[in-house]
């Protein structure tokens, strides 16, 4: 299977630039049965289905059918990764909600499909030196937090300040990846880091750093994760769409039922803490179905409607035309039927 990093993005965006001009009939078109290529995103190093399926191919096998190849293509961000999708730069992605939701509001021809993950045990840890004197969320006030902007982490670390009385506004917010803000923090270079609990918990295992406040604490703030796809493509190709889920539910059911090699596996491949993943999915349990269930769709409306008001989030969202659960539900039809 082709993998493509980060460094393949702005290729992938010129040739989404030329799909553009060409479907606005500056350049003829030509119709075919099928694409030579699909490209799927995730953001560096993936989504745990998207992890898994890298591992074992499994869209290569299922789409090789058709002489159909597959890319994975991993971003550095969700935003880049949703661009790329708005663009045509790839078929479909797995992202965080939150740059979902902004390509969303923007008027992007992009469809909401399915949930990459829904897993409300976990979150995000704000972390600080061990022997730092900040004890509280409010300690954090004209401090240097770091944390990536746009990300659900923002969005978790806004609803952790507003529970306080404050805001981003009240830090002093710094945009930095986790590989350039552990070693300012343990420098003392920053005061806090905004992560997901099993990267944060690298440092928070070790002894250098401990958790200030875990958003985990709260899972009423939990939205899904979530698989887009570019409109134009789903509408030439639905059953395609509907074969990339078909593959995501068996590999969804293929991790509850290989719960140590699924943790492991994704352990080595984000190097997170795994005494933190086996926390977020207790049991063995991964909460990956890509149903698009009521509850899903009400935390995603909910969520947009706090980045509007925390300003992480301009324009607004036609779910009727942004929701598509036809691809989900007819595939989990025809897996229940081979069953």
């Amino acid at each position: 299977m082709s993998s493509i990093s980060f460094n393949g993005f702005r290729r992938l965006l010129l040739k989404g630039a030329i799909a553009v001009v060409i479907g606005l009939g500056g350049m003829p078109a030509f119709a075919q049965d099928k694409p030579d290529v699909i490209r799927i995103g995730s953001t560096a190093p993936g989504h745990l289905k998207f992890i898994l399926a890298q591992r074992d191919g499994w869209w290569e096998k299922e789409f090789g059918k058709d002489g159909i190849k597959v890319e994975l293509v991993t971003f550095n961000g969700g935003s880049e990764a949703t661009t790329a999708l708005a663009t045509g730069a790839i078929e479909f992605t797995y992202t965080g909600n939150n740059p979902a939701l902004r390509v969303a509001a923007s008027g992007a021809d992009v469809k909401l499909i399915g949930v990459s993950s829904y897993v409300k045990a976990g979150g995000s840890y704000i972390i600080v030196k061990a022997d730092s004197p900040l004890k509280t969320l409010q300690d954090l006030k004209g401090k240097k937090v770091a944390y990536l902007t746009g990300t659900v982490r923002h969005s978790n670390f806004s609803k952790a300040l507003n529970s306080v009385g404050l805001s981003t506004n009240d830090v002093e917010g710094l945009n930095l990846p986790f590989e350039a803000s552990g070693p300012a923090l343990l420098r003392g270079d920053i005061d806090a880091i905004v992560e997901t609990d099993s990267t944060a918990a690298k440092l928070v295992d070790t002894g250098e750093a401990r958790v200030l406040f875990d958003t985990g604490t709260h899972p009423e703030w939990s939205v899904p994760n979530v698989i887009s796809v570019n409109g134009a493509f789903a509408a030439k190709y639905p059953d395609l769409v509907k074969r990339l889920l078909k593959v995501d539910i068996q590999i969804s059911r293929w991790a509850d039922a290989h719960p140590d090699a699924t943790i492991k596996t994704f352990v080595e491949a984000t190097k997170s803490s795994e005494k933190s993943v086996r926390k977020t999915y207790a049991d063995g349990v991964f909460h990956q179905d890509p149903k698009l269930t009521d509850d899903a769709i009400t935390a995603l409306q909910g969520e947009e409607k706090f980045m509007a008001s925390a300003g992480l989030l301009k324009g607004s969202i036609d779910y009727g035309k942004w929701v598509d659960k036809s691809f989900v539900d007819g595939a989990a039809a025809e897996v229940a039927a081979i069953q």
